[in-house]
């Protein structure tokens, strides 16, 4: 990996002249004059005086070259639909919906919440306000009024952008409801609400505040919105990610750095030519959507295939089947996702034609090497793993193959990506260990390189105490990663070092899910953690205590009370945060100055040694939870 090896050094020792190259992958409408200022550590600031917009990259400036070939593939097997939009199609639409938000009172710098189910008029608002200069918060389709509302709340949106439903095994899930919940929990006043009506559900429009989108696309069919040319360090979206306090961040990214880490990226680690099909099976409300379902492979030139859908239905050959029939050079997955399918019949896999497939990219949560090998020796394709976080926006480890082949290392996601100084460091004395097989936290020396984390969006000091405070005496950036590193370089992933868990590739705050239980009239006490779990990677798991023992004086009550915390899960966090299980103890595992041992707890859950327990205060609580798991 020599090429690579030079590649990666001179990225860290020459960053200016290394990211000024980068910057020619891209449209600049005024180029840079500085290509990263870092006088105020911890706040990098990429390509100042800069000028562009993310839309012209990843629309307009193909029309030219490429107007009549497909850029968004939209296919949902939950309404049995399929449709190609080419350049030209996606650039008259973006520009109807721009025009339509600019009708709603939307300009530049105002936030527009994207509450969607995975369509095409999703990618098209998206798109739309990064047109006008707007920045857009993506809310997964899947969270429920509570979380909704706590967006809605931090990102003080002048529109929201929905649907009237989403659609799972072909069940409608009603989104509007949800909605109009959330904007009655929310303290923002009411902004303007866009509905797109798949008319899956029926709905009840809010007269004065409501508009239907078909209604505005009919009007502003002929629409001409010019690209807003905003600074390099405008914000382009904001992204809400767990963390391990009840309120959720707000991931502020900004426009240039953004545009430039995605083009290099694509160039660079994910190989894609101009012309090609890019197939990402992530959804809109993640990261992986914002960079490489709708950015990243248009700013390419790419198609990218947008999926409304199960990977199982009509059958475990469904994605296969796209890969065939759109000829997809690159797809993007999760692990779950690939354990789900190694269920299936395996016949689904060799029925295909996969010629066109050059590798397959797993991300969200740590691939085991049982099920690398798997799909390896099923695809007989390379398997690329690789590691970011929401805050990063494109991978910190990973393979390099667009500038130097090298092998995968199955349970490995790689080695840094260029940009990324990432140390371990021990966590207790804040000393970097530079040996191989040291287990220490991963982090990275600043300054962050393009396309990562600005700040906390409005909490400048949440986003340096959050990251850079972590490590006694050293600014650096903590992933919260345990992770370790072999002889070649290639590091390990190991877990959390915090109280965020991992279901099936959806970041969960364990503190999250323990307020909303911590509501129910009888719960006085409850601590959830992150339990090992084959096919997702981790599950939550709840254990509380009662207030009123009596209520629960057999197994049908114990059912009936696990149940309604359930539903109440539901409600406030949506079907993503639902516990496993949720078992009822009379005490919870505590140091005696009265620290929960959620990783004792966690440990026990998955018949691991829980380590040094002296601190405990009463060792009767972490028996109970034994006795309730064995």
């Amino acid at each position: 990996m020599t090429r690579y090896a030079d590649f990666y050094k001179r990225s860290l020792a020459e960053p200016d002249a290394f990211w000024a190259e980068q910057a020619e992958l891209v449209d600049w409408h005024t180029p840079p004059k500085q290509i990263c200022d870092y006088t105020n550590p911890p706040f990098a600031k990429w390509f100042v005086g800069g000028s562009m917009n993310l839309c012209h990259n990843a629309v307009d400036r193909h029309l030219k070259d490429r107007a009549d070939q497909a850029a968004l593939i939209a296919v949902s097997t939950e309404t049995d639909t399929e449709k190609v939009y080419s350049f030209r199609d996606l650039h008259a639409e973006v520009q109807r919906m721009a025009a339509t938000m600019v009708d709603l009172g939307v300009k530049k710098g105002d936030r527009v919440l994207i509450y969607m189910p995975m369509i095409a008029e999703a990618a098209f608002a998206m798109l739309a306000c990064a047109r006008i200069g707007a920045i857009h918060s993506v809310v997964f389709g899947g969270f429920a009024s509570g979380s909704l509302a706590s967006r809605i709340e931090d990102a003080s949106p002048a529109l929201i952008v929905s649907a009237d439903a989403g659609s799972r095994s072909g069940k409608p899930i009603a989104y509007k409801p949800l909605l109009d919940e959330a904007i009655r929990l929310s303290k923002h006043k009411p902004p303007a609400i866009l509905m797109v009506d798949r008319v899956l559900c029926p709905m009840e429009l809010v007269a004065g505040r409501d508009h239907l989108w078909r209604d505005l696309r009919q009007k502003h069919l002929d629409a001409d919105v010019p690209c807003e040319w905003v600074d390099s360090t405008h914000p382009s979206y904001t992204l809400y990610t767990s963390g391990t306090t009840g309120k959720p961040k707000g991931v502020q990214r900004d426009t240039g750095g953004y545009a430039v880490a995605l083009a290099a990226s694509m160039k660079h680690i994910f190989c894609a030519n101009a012309g090609e099909t890019y197939f990402s099976t992530s959804d809109i409300g993640w990261v992986v959507g914002h960079s490489y379902i709708v950015y990243g492979p248009l700013i390419a030139g790419m198609a990218t295939i947008m999926y409304e859908g199960l990977p199982t239905r009509p059958d475990g050959g469904i994605w296969w089947s796209l890969v065939e029939k759109y000829k997809v050079t690159a797809m993007f997955s999760a692990p779950t996702a690939v354990r789900v399918l190694k269920k299936q019949d395996p016949a689904l896999l060799k029925k295909y034609d996969l010629s066109s497939l050059r590798a397959l990219y797993l991300a969200g949560e740590p691939l085991d090497e049982p099920t690398a090998t798997w799909i390896s020796e099923s695809l007989g394709k390379p398997i690329i793993d690789n590691y970011w976080q929401t805050e990063t926006g494109w991978p910190i480890l990973t393979i390099a193959n667009g500038v130097d082949k090298a092998p995968s290392k199955f349970g490995s996601p790689g080695v840094p990506m260029y940009g990324y100084d990432v140390k371990l460091i021990d966590e207790n004395t804040g000393e970097e260990l530079k040996g191989a097989d040291q287990k220490g936290v991963v982090v990275i020396e600043g300054p962050l390189p393009p396309g990562c984390m600005q700040t906390v969006w409005r909490d400048d000091d949440r986003f340096v105490n959050t990251y850079w405070k972590s490590i006694p005496g050293k600014l650096v950036y903590s992933t919260f990663d345990w992770g370790i590193r072999d002889k070649d370089g290639y590091f390990f992933i190991l877990g959390r070092t915090d109280d965020v868990i991992n279901v099936a590739g959806h970041r969960l705050g364990t503190r999250e899910i323990e307020e909303s239980i911590s509501a129910h009239p009888n719960i006085s006490e409850v601590a959830v953690v992150g339990v090992a779990d084959q096919l997702k990677g981790q599950v939550a798991m709840a254990f509380a205590i009662v207030k009123d023992a009596a209520l629960l004086p057999d197994a049908a009550a114990r059912l009936k009370l696990e149940g309604e915390i359930m539903k109440l899960v539901d409600k406030d966090l949506g079907a993503v945060a639902r516990p496993s299980r949720v078992q009822f103890v009379t005490l919870l595992p505590k140091t005696r100055s009265g620290k929960l041992l959620r990783r004792a707890i966690q440990a026990v859950c998955e018949r691991r040694d829980p380590g040094d327990l002296t601190t405990m205060e009463d060792p009767a609580a972490l028996q109970q939870i034994k006795d309730l798991t064995a």
